[in-house]
């Protein structure tokens, strides 16, 4: 059973400065004190979700509300600084489309490296490898290293190599924006079967006719908190008043929250 349970997750970005020995020589004689205070971000606070098989979850919400970071979260490529994530089921993420590269190796090779991150084995990887190669339409390019290619070419491989595999659990973030015009069309097409196949999704975008046609349920996040969560239409609907008001209904404060 797939499966993802966020319980009372924060995380926290120090955006402090690299000191040096001579700088922190400096701050002692300057202040008496041994550490300069370092600046931080509360990206997430105290978010608490869980998602069961079959979902469909969008998320939604303002520029650095924390969107991406809790999807980052989620796929374990962040580590929270409080609280824990728990997933059940194989995760494949539609964003950071580099993990797993290696620049220096071919375009086979990185089918295959790529593939063993996936969870695939193998013998699954061979099966798939005239399928990846013919949608990425690489040719002979893909005796190349990839850090011979374009950055078009690159995305190319890496959303073919992407949804060649079945996710059981699919993290999206965003529109994947990949190669040419033709090619994008048929990215999208692959995107949306593969999203009929996955047994549970999260989607984060800014299109909330997206939101509303692809996902049953959808959390509101701003400053990194839960607003709401819930049917997608009630809240989509919600967050098109607060856009247009710049308030929000007062059981949805934020600082209360």
């Amino acid at each position: 059973m797939n499966r993802i349970i966020v319980e009372d997750v924060s995380l926290v970005y120090k955006i402090g400065l690299d000191l040096s020995i001579k700088d922190m020589a400096l701050d002692f004689i300057r202040t008496r004190k041994a550490i300069r205070e370092v600046p931080t971000i509360e990206a997430l606070s105290g978010v608490s979700l869980s998602l069961a098989e079959g979902e469909r979850l969008g998320i939604i919400g303002p520029n650095g509300a924390g969107k991406s970071t809790l999807l980052k979260v989620m796929a374990g490529l962040l580590p929270p600084t409080r609280g824990r994530v728990h997933s059940e089921g194989r995760v494949s993420c539609m964003f950071e489309l580099a993990t797993g590269f290696e620049m220096n190796s071919s375009g086979w090779d990185n089918i295959y490296l790529r593939g063993l991150l996936l969870g695939a084995t193998p013998a699954q990887i061979k099966d798939k490898e005239p399928e990846i190669a013919e949608f990425c339409d690489l040719g002979k390019f893909l005796d190349l290293p990839v850090r011979c290619y374009s950055s078009g070419m690159f995305a190319r491989l890496a959303f073919a190599i992407n949804t060649a595999f079945d996710p059981q659990i699919l993290l999206i973030d965003e529109v994947i924006a990949a190669g040419d015009e033709k090619f994008r069309a048929k990215a999208n097409n692959r995107l949306k079967e593969l999203m009929d196949r996955a047994g549970m999704i999260v989607l984060v975008s800014h299109s909330l006719g997206t939101i509303c046609d692809l996902c049953s349920r959808t959390l509101w996040l701003d400053m990194g908190k839960i607003v709401m969560d819930g049917d997608s239409d009630a809240v989509v609907a919600a967050y098109k008043e607060y856009c247009k008001t710049g308030t929000l209904p007062p059981q949805m404060d934020l600082e209360s929250k």
